[in-house]
Formats: C-alpha cells, structure tokens, sequence
C-alpha cells in the first residue's frame, strides 16, 4: 500500500482549468503520474481567486477523480500561486558567525534566510520565497554554496517574492472548503521553470515565459540560480477578448478561432482564406479572414513582449541570457509564437515541454506545455517533501536523549547519608524468641544476674 510520503499531490489553480495531478517517484527519479484530471475555471481571473464557490466545485471534482483513478485517499496537496500581486525585491543579509575560524554550517544558512522573513515589508504582504543569489564569507564575493568555509561574518544577497495575504488566504480557503490543507504555496514560474528547463541552459541563463490564460509569469536563471521574477498580468484571455470585440462574435467563438486559425504573425497568415462563424441567435454568419485575425492576435503579443522585455532588461541579465528564451504555458502553443518573440527580443526561441527525462509515463496529453506547472509544482514537491524529512531527523538527531540506568551496573556510587526507617513492630515467634535469648544468656552470664533478664510472654 502506498503511504503517504511516497506520493505528492499537486493543483493548479489556473484562469482557464484547474487541474490535479498525483505522482510518485521512481527509484531512478523520475516522476510517474499515477492520475490527472482538469476542469474549466470560472472563480480565477489573472491568477486570483475571484469566487470562491465556483472555485471550490471545481477543486471539488477534480480531487474526486484523481483520487478515484489513483486509489488514495489524501488531504494535503501543494498550489500554485501566481497574479499581479506577486513582485520580487531585493534584499542583503549579514550574520556573524561564533568564532574568528568558525566553519560556515548549513545551520548558519538556515538562519541568514530565516532572518530575511524578518524584514519589512508593505502592509497586507507576506514572503513566499527567499532565494540566495551569492554568499559572502568575510570580503571573499561570488560564493555559491558557503559551508565549510571558515571565517568570521557570513553575508548573501537575496531575491526575495513577495505576495498580498489576502491573495493567499482566498486560495487556502477554497482549498479547506473541499476538504483538503495547503502544504505549500508554490510560484508558478519557478513549477514551471523546473519541469521544461535543463541544467545547462539555467547555468548559461535564460529566460523562462509561462503564458497562461490570466497572467504571463517570468523567471530568469543565471549561473543555475533563479536572478528575477515578475508576473504580468496579461494572458491568452486578453488575445480572446480582442478577437471578441474586433470580429464582434462570442467568447466562446473567439477562443476556437483563436486556438485553431489563429497565427502570431499577421504577414505570415493566408489573406485568401475565409472562416465562417454561426450568426447569433438565427442571424446571418460572419466570415473571418485569417489574416484579419492573425494581426488582431499580433497587436496584443507585441504589447506584452514590449512589458516582458522591460522585465528582462530591469533584472540586469539581459546580456547574459545566452540559452535566450523557453516559452511554455497553453499560449506557447499559438502558431508562429517562437517566430514573433525571436523578430522581438534578438534570443533564441524554443516551446518548452515537460522534460522526458524528468516524467516516467508522460502521455501526449501531459507532455503539453500547458501542462508544465502542475507538473513542476509535483517535481518541487517532492523536493520540499525531502527537505522537511530531513530537518526533522536534524532536529530529532540534535535534542538531548533521555538517560537511560540500569540498577547495581555503575562502578561508582556517590556516597548517601541513609536514615533507617522505624520499623513496625512485628509479632514474634514464641518459640524461636525464646530458645535464642536463652542460648545468648548463657554465654554472657557471668555478666549479669537472673533478675536482669525479662522476657514477657503472652497467654
């Protein structure tokens, strides 16, 4: 029977679906999804939860089936957390260590970026992450990992995500109200950043891009450490909502023509071809050029390559992202995209999928970019799953043990003053009583005479 640490749950509350993943993993370390499931979102609108009782029935039922498909019945799960409330800032710590050749331990970590919850911030923020960009040990700079080296002061600069509380209340209470807890609240960039990345291109930088249908999230890696992050609040919804109001259709019409027909590139796109879309309600039909479309699509894109481009060149690795850019999200699937963000920005463009060294069975529905957050959220789960497993043997290790004695083992014994408790008087024995103080009488009784010896007997 699988217990409950051999298995993560994951959720990913998004403007377009919910989804709901169980994984385990594998001895060789690759993530085996035992279920998924995903259902439309009506209660989150750019990452917030906007109802939370539309928000609670679909958790609801996506719970339901994966725990049906999966045969486990579980109560924590970890979320993803995203919208325009999330923004990095930056941050440096100090701390001084016991002793001048004291060893830098992982402990003294520990409490540089336990000390970085402490600073404050804006009312109504919280801290969601604190993640060490470089150590310093004494004046020696650019240390990644600082234990065992001995000095006297242990300093690092931070990149600090911070998020409203409220944001977050709102999600763990859709959470509780289904009937499960929260492990953890997780960044979504930094879930989908860890499913479709490789080591190499975080260490030679990159840029990673989540479109989603509320928010596009960012995240940029250099040297393999997370350097910035931002959320914007514009999303594949946005795009729907243009094609909307441009070609005066439904919604519902205005997400199909964008999924299927649509094109970033207007010039790319094909001006002879027509689609047509049913009148409203009996009225006559419309016909849709490609090329109409694609440009309506093309506008709103450049607006936020435009708003992601300024995030890039604020975090200061502009120049440094030499893997260029990874898209991922449902709108990375949009036809032409890698095209107008490379015309753009100058990078090399790839669509990200969930890696396939990283997932055991990914199917090709779970191989899609639009899949790459629920996917990371289980991959960092585990990650933390491990991480408290072993603070708490830390913990466990450090606390003091009972001491244990065993009786008349100790070669030393600490000497006691006794005091002899007053006995009870006990009845004694006729007989015996008698014989012995008769014996003792004669061998002293040169001693004493016949009256001096009493002995009273009962009848």
């Amino acid at each position: 029977m699988t217990s409950k640490n051999d298995y993560v749950v994951a959720i990913d509350l998004g403007t377009t679906k919910i989804v709901a993943l169980v994984g385990k993993l594998e001895s060789n370390g690759r993530l085996k999804i035992l279920a998924h499931s995903k259902t439309v979102s009506t209660g989150v609108r750019r990452g917030m939860v906007q109802n939370i009782d539309e928000t609670v029935k679909a958790i609801e039922t996506v719970v339901a089936d994966v725990r049906q498909k999966a045969g486990l019945d579980f109560t924590e799960v970890y979320i993803g957390i995203a919208g325009q409330h999330i923004k990095g800032i930056k941050n440096r710590g100090l701390i001084n260590l016991n002793t001048f050749d004291a060893e830098v331990s992982k402990e003294d970590v520990r409490r540089l970026i336990n000390d970085m919850h402490k600073i404050p911030l804006e009312p109504g923020d919280k801290i969601l992450h604190v993640i060490p960009q470089n150590f310093i040990v004494d004046n020696e700079v650019g240390i990644k990992n600082p234990v065992g080296i001995s000095g006297r002061r242990l300093e690092a600069n931070f990149h600090i995500v911070v998020g409203q509380i409220a944001a977050m209340k709102n999600i763990e209470r859709c959470v509780e109200r289904a009937g499960l807890s929260v492990k953890e609240l997780m960044l979504e960039p930094l879930a989908s950043a860890r499913a479709v990345l490789t080591e190499d291109e975080m260490e030679a930088g990159v840029a990673l891009i989540d479109i989603g249908g509320g928010t596009t999230d960012l995240a940029i890696f250099h040297d393999g450490i997370v350097r910035h992050t931002a959320v914007i609040p514009f999303g594949g919804n946005i795009i729907t909502d243009d094609i909307k109001k441009g070609c005066s259709i439904l919604q519902r019409h205005a997400e199909q023509l964008k999924v299927q027909f649509g094109s970033a590139i207007g010039e790319l796109a094909p001006s002879d071809k027509i689609v047509t879309i049913p009148g409203i309600s009996g009225r006559d039909p419309k016909e849709i050029k490609f090329s109409h479309l694609a440009h309506i699509i093309q506008c709103r894109l450049e607006e936020i390559i435009d708003m992601l481009k300024f995030q890039i060149t604020n975090s200061g690795f502009a120049d440094m992202l030499n893997a260029g850019i990874v898209i991922t999200g449902g709108g990375s699937l949009l036809k032409d995209l890698p095209q107008l963000f490379k015309y753009h920005t100058g990078y090399d463009v790839r669509v990200g999928k969930p890696n396939i060294n990283t997932v055991a069975n990914s199917d090709n529905e779970m191989n899609s970019p639009m899949h790459a957050t629920g996917i990371g959220l289980m991959l960092l789960g585990f990650e933390d799953m491990y991480n408290r497993a072993e603070e708490e043997q830390k913990k466990a290790e450090a606390a003091p043990q009972p001491v244990q004695t065993v009786a008349d083992t100790t070669t030393t014994v600490e000497p006691k003053i006794e005091v002899e408790p007053e006995e009870k008087p006990r009845k004694p024995h006729k007989a015996k009583s008698s014989e012995f103080l008769g014996k003792w009488k004669e061998k002293i009784g040169g001693l004493f005479s016949d009256d001096d010896f009493t002995f009273d007997q009962k009848p």
